[in-house]
C-alpha cells in the first residue's frame, strides 16, 4: 500500500467526517422545523383512521376527507382554548400566581394550618420541615415567571401553530408525501419491503396514538368526575391537566398526583384545613389512585396489546432504557421508536430466530 493510496483513505475519511458534521449542524439549526415535521405526522397518523372512515364508508373524496378531518382539528383545539383559558385565568387568579406576595401568604396560610392541625396529633411537623430547610429551598418567584414565559411565547405558538397545521394537511392529503421522501435514499432492490414496512408503521402508530387519547379521555372522565363530587373548583382543567401529564411514562404520574394534591388543597384555601381541607384532599387523592389502577391494569395493557402488539413487560423495559439513556423524551419516544424497529427488524431480518421471537404478532 503506497502513500497515495493512504493520503486518498484519510482525505475521503475526513471529506466524510466533515459532510456528517455539517448534517449535524444543519439539523441542529433546523431542530424546530423537525419538530414541527414531527408533531405534523403524529396528527396525520391520528387523523388517518378519520380520513379512511370518510373516504371508504361516506364515500368522500380524498381532499373533501381531508378538509373535513382537519377543520374537526381546528374546531377541537380551539373549542378546548376557548373553555381552558377562561378556566385557566379563574386558577391563577385564585391561586394568585401573578402576585408573589399573595402567592407566599396563601402557602404561607395553608402551612399554619397543616402545622396546628398535626400539633393536635402531638406530630411536630414544623420542626420536621426546619430540619429539612424545604422552605428555604422553594422559589415562588418561579411560577410567576414560568406564566410570563408562557405569555410571551404565545405569539412563536402561533407561528407553530400554523406551521403544524399546514404541514399536517399535506401529510394527510398526500399520504406518501413522506413515505416518498425517505424511498429515495432506499437501496435498489429493498423498495418492496420498505414499502410493507412503512404501511405496517403507518397502521400501528395510527392505533396506538388513537389509544393513547383514549386513555387521556378516560383519565379526564374519571378526574373530573371525583373532583366535581368533592367540589373542586375548576375541575375540568385540573382533570385535563393531570390527564394530559400522565402521557409520560412513569414520571407523568406522580406529577399529576402532585399537581392534583397542590390544587385541590389551594381550591379550599381560607376553609378549616381538618374539617374541609383536609378530607376533601384525601377523598380527591383516593380517587385518583383509583383512576391510576384503571389506567396501569385496564387501559394502557389494551392500549399496548391491541396497538403495538408488545407485551407490557416489553414495554416497561422499552421505557426505563430509554429514559436512562435519553432523559422524559426518550420515554416519550420510545414506544412508537421501537414499534417501527420491530417492524423494519421482521422485513429485512425476518431469517433470524430472535428476530421472529421478538416480532411475534406482528
Amino acid at each position: 500500500m503506497n502513500s497515495k493510496i493512504i493520503a486518498n483513505g484519510i482525505l475521503r475519511a475526513l471529506g466524510i467526517l466533515l459532510a456528517i458534521t455539517l448534517i449535524l449542524f444543519f439539523l441542529y439549526k433546523i431542530q424546530v422545523v423537525i419538530v414541527y415535521i414531527a408533531i405534523a405526522a403524529v396528527i396525520s397518523l391520528i387523523g388517518r383512521p378519520i380520513v379512511l372512515f370518510l373516504r371508504r364508508k361516506l364515500k368522500f373524496n380524498n381532499t373533501i376527507a381531508v378538509v373535513v378531518t382537519m377543520v374537526f382539528f381546528i374546531g377541537l383545539l380551539i373549542g378546548l382554548i376557548g373553555m381552558f383559558i377562561p378556566l385557566i385565568a379563574d386558577q391563577g387568579q385564585k391561586l394568585s400566581l401573578l402576585n408573589l406576595q399573595q402567592l407566599e401568604s396563601n402557602v404561607e396560610n395553608l402551612y399554619q394550618q397543616i402545622v396546628t392541625y398535626f400539633e393536635f396529633n402531638n406530630i411536630d411537623v414544623e420542626q420536621s420541615i426546619k430540619d429539612s430547610n424545604l422552605l428555604s429551598k422553594l422559589d415562588f418567584s418561579l411560577i410567576p415567571n414560568f406564566f410570563n414565559g408562557l405569555i410571551s411565547g404565545l405569539g412563536s405558538f402561533s407561528i407553530g401553530l400554523f406551521s403544524v397545521l399546514f404541514i399536517s394537511f399535506f401529510f394527510l392529503k398526500d399520504s406518501r408525501l413522506f413515505e416518498d421522501g425517505i424511498m429515495t435514499f432506499v437501496p435498489k432492490g429493498n423498495e418492496m419491503r420498505s414499502k410493507r414496512s412503512f404501511t405496517k408503521i403507518k397502521d400501528l402508530l395510527s392505533r396506538y396514538f388513537v389509544g393513547l387519547i383514549l386513555q387521556i379521555f378516560i383519565l379526564f372522565v374519571i378526574y373530573t368526575i371525583v373532583l366535581l363530587i368533592f367540589g373542586i373548583d375548576n375541575a375540568v382543567v385540573i382533570a385535563f391537566l393531570c390527564a394530559l401529564i400522565n402521557l409520560v411514562p412513569y414520571v407523568g404520574p406522580l406529577v399529576s398526583g402532585f399537581l392534583m394534591l397542590l390544587l385541590s388543597m389551594s381550591s379550599n384555601l381560607g376553609e378549616s384545613f381538618s374539617l374541609v381541607i383536609l378530607p376533601k384532599t384525601t377523598y380527591v387523592m383516593i380517587g385518583f389512585i383509583a383512576a391510576q389502577l384503571i389506567d396501569n391494569f385496564f387501559s394502557q395493557p389494551f392500549i399496548f396489546s391491541k396497538s403495538v402488539k408488545s407485551h407490557p413487560l416489553e414495554i416497561f423495559l422499552i421505557i426505563i432504557i430509554a429514559g436512562i439513556l435519553f432523559g422524559v423524551v426518550g420515554m416519550i419516544v420510545a414506544i412508537p421508536a421501537y414499534t417501527a424497529i420491530k417492524v423494519i427488524l421482521k422485513e429485512f431480518l425476518s431469517e433470524y430466530k430472535v428476530v421472529n421471537k421478538l416480532t411475534k404478532g406482528l
